[in-house]
């Protein structure tokens, strides 16, 4: 910890330091450290992933990948999402609106809720509180994951991050930027209602989004007694498995299976639990048929736009 926190300092004081300073943003410099901090847990994910993730994927591979230009462009997404680019792009549009939320709500006298404070005494112990706002997190990004698969303008959108048919290591950060939005904007509320603290908040965010990297590595793995408790990269492979991961009632349908962020509970309580399915292509029925969800950055989010205009003209 120290380690980090001397980096987070170096990074502000040599980078983010001078530049708030050279735009006139000086009033910003909290945040800056902030941004800091994302930046250096950012590249040491990059290279825990790309080095022990890698290895992995070396050793016990699931597929032989043999379109690299597709896996170069989810890479391209993950550096945008580790290295703050997209953390940058909330900075000016959604913390903001958080900010003016909270102080609007200060002002009608609300509080945060502060969910500590259900559990006085146990959650004193930061490790305790940190593994409680870590469930009920994942709960939260359970609902949404269902709300992505189940609204068709949703999975207009949604739909980009199951076209890669070659998942590996860097394909979680494969997603249409507005659906990131709208996902990073309901867990800012959530933290904001919950009274998370933002160390805290940052812990949960990395943690799963190195674990979500897992799932969708290119690796034959499987948990043992495990993967009933926490999700594997073979029970995250079967999500996006052709006509298996996101349908669940015949081709064309919505919904789908083995939803879970981090934990297969909740796949387990409502149902959507697929543990012994073999594995299968990747990807998505209508591109069997044709359909085109674009090669490129640029391309895809494109297309993702007018898939989602379609959407919302058929309601």
């Amino acid at each position: 910890m120290q380690a980090f926190d001397q980096a987070q300092q170096w990074v502000f004081e040599h980078l983010f330091q001078p530049l708030v300073q050279a735009l006139g943003l000086a009033s910003q410099s909290p945040e800056a450290f902030e941004g800091a901090g994302w930046l250096v847990a950012g590249v040491a994910q990059l290279l825990f992933i790309a080095l022990v993730f890698g290895a992995l994927e070396r050793w016990r591979p699931v597929e032989a990948v043999t379109d690299r230009a597709a896996v170069r462009v989810d890479a391209l997404y993950t550096l945008i999402h580790r290295l703050g680019l997209f953390r940058l792009g909330l900075f000016f549009t959604l913390d903001p609106l958080v900010d003016a939320l909270a102080a609007q709500g200060r002002l009608l006298g609300w509080q945060p809720w502060h969910l500590d404070a259900l559990w006085p005494g146990i959650t004193d112990r930061g490790w305790v509180s940190f593994l409680l706002y870590l469930v009920v997190f994942d709960a939260v990004g359970y609902g949404l994951h269902r709300a992505q698969h189940a609204w068709r303008w949703w999975w207009a959108l949604h739909a980009l991050h199951h076209s890669q048919r070659q998942m590996g290591k860097w394909s979680d950060s494969r997603n249409h930027l507005l659906d990131d939005l709208i996902v990073a904007a309901v867990f800012a509320l959530v933290a904001l209602v919950l009274g998370t603290e933002p160390a805290q908040f940052m812990g949960i965010v990395l943690l799963t989004q190195l674990l979500e990297s897992l799932q969708h590595a290119n690796v034959r793995l499987r948990f043992g007694p495990l993967e009933r408790w926490l999700v594997s990269p073979h029970f995250h492979r079967v999500h996006h498995a052709i006509g298996l991961g996101h349908e669940s009632r015949g081709p064309g349908s919505l919904g789908g299976h083995n939803l879970g962020v981090l934990f297969p509970w909740w796949d387990r309580l409502f149902g959507t639990a697929v543990f012994d399915a073999a594995l299968q292509p990747t990807g998505i029925r209508d591109q069997l048929q044709g359909r085109d969800y674009g090669a490129g950055f640029w391309v895809q989010q494109r297309l993702g736009m007018q898939r989602l205009w379609q959407a919302l003209k058929v309601r």
